[in-house]
């Protein structure tokens, strides 16, 4: 008997080895094959954050496809008919196999459409097939006689393993090592031997004599899950999915698209639902909901109420933490509420549809319903309202009424404030009593819907008190950012107020013009003729009179006025958004004033420079934007050769590099020496008197020093740095270690 008992023993730990191996696998593949790809389609769509959401759409879209194609297979099949339809499956996936990015070239304007269609061709069928393995293999679990099989849900923390091993090897071991063709190589070897272990555990179930029936249940229910638990369940899903993409839309929005700032936020996500669906979630969820509370302070105070108060460290720990700690607690309320196994697949369907609408409410539904980022607060309030204990079910009128007194208090009092003071000369008062209120916001995280409303409150006023700080002309929100003119007031040379016009790209200001008709022609901020680019033209004005000059990112077009007669100009922008607004002579005369004619090429600028003849450019200017990132793509050694075979020998290549965030001189300074071509850099100090002029960060290469020496002789510019510890980027490889300022 004691024989028999060790033998059972053995086949339960080697049974279960092997699915949980199996899962952890598969997650591996499936979350793996997202970044490739991600970072293959980066380049051909100008390197812009929405290129992540959109592809988050797609993963979430054929993670739901799986999982009720799981769920109809088990609630229709016994376990038998199970692993032959889905063995035939697997095989049907071989079609599109092996996997790879099929060649097609984006449409100018709305590439959404193009951009999902291109995934379901090239990635399609695989990423199906891998997307069924958690919950299929979790209920055929159920079925193998094992002595867990009445819960099963461990399974899941193999497989959010998985994904989290896949995350966090990529930008350490698979990215710096491998090319990216060289990845696809080793995903579809991976991936054959993934079918082998599904073939496996569907022989081991097979061979076992499976059951269908559960062996056990977590807990007492109805045959049936009532519609409102449903409902919560997808609440509790989608909430943490769509604050998922928020959060990395605010990272790589203001630093940079790259695989490294897409892992970190989704490796949060996946610990948190690791941490929750294990043992340990009955001690972790009441601490969690406690940190999330005591953290809503600092973030509405410094994130919202007043940003400028962080560092780029400090804003990032603040957002990245109150994301984690709202997964928390709505993972850790979804694995408590966890069903009986029979309903696994139906719970794991629900689970993967939340997912998907808070995938669609941002990447698709939010740019057209809001013209900004306005999606990831109210799903911090929303994170809020789901906290444990806010059921509203048996309550009176007058109980629900007390939850939201605080809030109608605090919107009374904020409407009678408006009505009775002048706001733009009391912002700081207004924003200290901000901040003091969310200190009182702590003292309601009793009741989820008094916190959650009152915060909502808060956020709301926070974001209307920045609103009323400038006059905005026009908002629009794109697939490459959100864009806002706004109107100023400076006050001239002569102390008199004087109106004039800004660009916003995200956070950043991208180009300013004076209205007058004494300075409208004159360019500002990083483009003034006593900054750097300024010191150019006017070092090269006695050869440049026939230079052919092409400019990589449009902006207002203020570098136009830099024009002469006899140059030909051609402005490569990838925004249609951002030709119109800088043609517009309500907001911007640069184009109309100084160069009319200026010839616009619309599209990503490194694959339109690609049909442009070699030898064309005397000067090359690179200053394309993502607010203060510089799309990644467009300075890796492939993009710098493109350049460079665009230019004549003698040509000159300019880049604006200005950055709150990276110190891209170290990284021109490596490619310069590794290249062996010339370099200079000027970091620009503007005058304390005059705020239209502003600090700013060029680089200037050629093939040789004597071509810079006009510059080199000025005595502002200097050599780039040697730098030992970074590497060149390329289309494969581009890490910001080292790179931080």
């Amino acid at each position: 008997m004691k024989i028999f008992s060790l033998g059972a023993r053995s086949r339960d730990h080697s049974l279960a080895l092997l699915f949980a191996l199996t899962l952890l696998l598969s997650a591996l593949l499936l979350f793996s094959v997202q970044l490739v790809f991600g970072k293959l389609l980066l380049p051909i769509l100008g390197g812009s954050p929405a290129v992540w959401n959109t592809c988050m759409v797609f993963y979430q879209t054929m993670l739901f496809a799986g999982y009720a194609y799981a769920h109809l297979l088990a609630s229709r099949c016994n376990v038998r008919r199970q692993i032959l339809i889905h063995g035939a499956i697997l095989l049907l996936s071989g079609v599109s196999w092996p996997v790879a990015l099929s060649a097609s070239t984006p449409p100018s304007e709305q590439p959404v459409s193009w951009l999902l269609g291109m995934l379901f061709g090239s990635l399609g069928m695989p990423f199906f097939a891998l997307a069924t393995t958690a919950p299929l293999l979790q209920r055929w679990f159920v079925s193998a006689r094992h002595r867990a099989s009445g819960d099963p849900y461990f399974l899941y923390v193999a497989s959010n393993a998985g994904s989290l091993l896949a995350l966090l090897a990529y930008p350490f071991v698979i990215e710096p090592h491998w090319r990216v063709s060289e990845q696809l190589v080793l995903w579809n070897g991976a991936y054959l031997l993934l079918g082998a272990l599904i073939a496996g555990c569907g022989a081991v179930v097979w061979r076992g004599g499976a059951v269908d029936t559960p062996v056990a249940c977590v807990e007492t229910q109805d045959s049936r899950i009532p519609a409102r638990r449903g409902a919560h369940w997808l609440l509790l899903s989608a909430v943490p999915s769509s604050l998922l993409l928020g959060v990395t839309h605010f990272i790589s929005t203001d630093v940079a698209a790259v695989p490294l700032l897409w892992i970190i936020p989704l490796a949060l996500y996946l610990s948190s639902f690791m941490l929750a669906f294990s043992h340990w979630n009955p001690r972790i969820l009441p601490h969690a909901m406690t940190l999330q509370a005591l953290w809503l302070l600092p973030l509405i105070a410094f994130a919202f109420i007043n940003p400028s108060l962080l560092t780029l460290s400090g804003q990032l720990t603040l957002h990245l933490v109150a994301f984690w700690l709202a997964c928390m607690v709505c993972h850790g309320e979804l694995a408590r509420q966890r069903p009986d196994p029979q309903h696994l697949t139906l719970f794991y369907l629900l689970l993967s549809l939340g997912g998907l609408l808070g995938g669609v409410f941002n990447g698709l539904l939010a740019p057209l319903l809001f013209d900004d980022i306005h999606e990831y607060p109210l799903m911090i309030v929303l994170a809020l309202l789901l906290r444990p204990g806010g059921s509203m079910v048996g309550r009176t009128w007058r109980e629900t009424a007390r939850e939201f007194w605080p809030t109608l208090l605090l919107l009374a009092g904020a409407g009678l404030i408006d009505a009775r003071v002048d706001t733009a000369l009391h912002l700081d008062a207004l924003g200290v009593a901000l901040i003091l209120l969310t200190g009182f916001s702590y003292s309601l995280r009793a009741s989820p819907w008094a916190m959650g409303s009152f915060a909502g409150a808060l956020l709301a006023l926070a974001l209307g008190l920045h609103a009323s700080l400038s006059d905005v002309l026009e908002r629009e929100r794109t697939f490459f950012g959100v864009h806002a003119v706004r109107a100023s007031v400076m006050t001239d040379e002569r102390g008199a107020p004087e109106r004039y016009h800004e660009l916003y790209h995200g956070t950043t200001k991208h180009g300013a013009q004076r209205l007058t008709e004494e300075f409208k022609r004159v360019p500002w901020l990083y483009y003034s003729q006593p900054g750097p680019i300024g010191q150019l033209f006017a070092r090269y004005a006695a050869t440049s009179q026939h230079w052919r000059i092409g400019v990589v990112g449009l902006g207002t077009g203020a570098l136009a006025c830099y024009a002469r007669a006899g140059q030909q100009w051609t402005f490569y922008e990838i925004d249609p958004t951002v030709v119109r607004l800088a043609r517009d002579p309500r907001y911007f005369s640069y184009l109309a004033d100084c160069l009319p004619q200026a010839a616009i090429e619309l599209g990503d600028a490194r694959l339109s420079l690609q049909r442009v003849p070699d030898d064309t450019f005397d000067l090359l200017v690179l200053d394309a934007f993502s607010s203060d990132a510089i799309p990644t793509h467009l300075l890796t050694t492939e993009a710098l050769e493109v350049y460079w075979r665009k230019l004549k020998r003698e040509g000159l290549l300019a880049l604006h590099i200005t950055n709150r965030h990276l110190a891209l001189k170290k990284l021109l300074g490596a490619y310069a020496e590794a290249q062996h071509v010339a370099g200079l850099l000027q970091e620009y100090t503007a005058p304390p008197d005059h705020f239209l002029i502003v600090d700013a960060d060029w680089v200037v290469l050629a093939r040789e020093a004597a071509l810079l020496a006009p510059l080199r002789d000025s005595g502002a510019w200097r050599k780039l740095p040697l730098v030992f510890d970074v590497k060149p980027w390329t289309d494969d490889y581009s890490a910001l270690w080292g790179l931080w300022k």
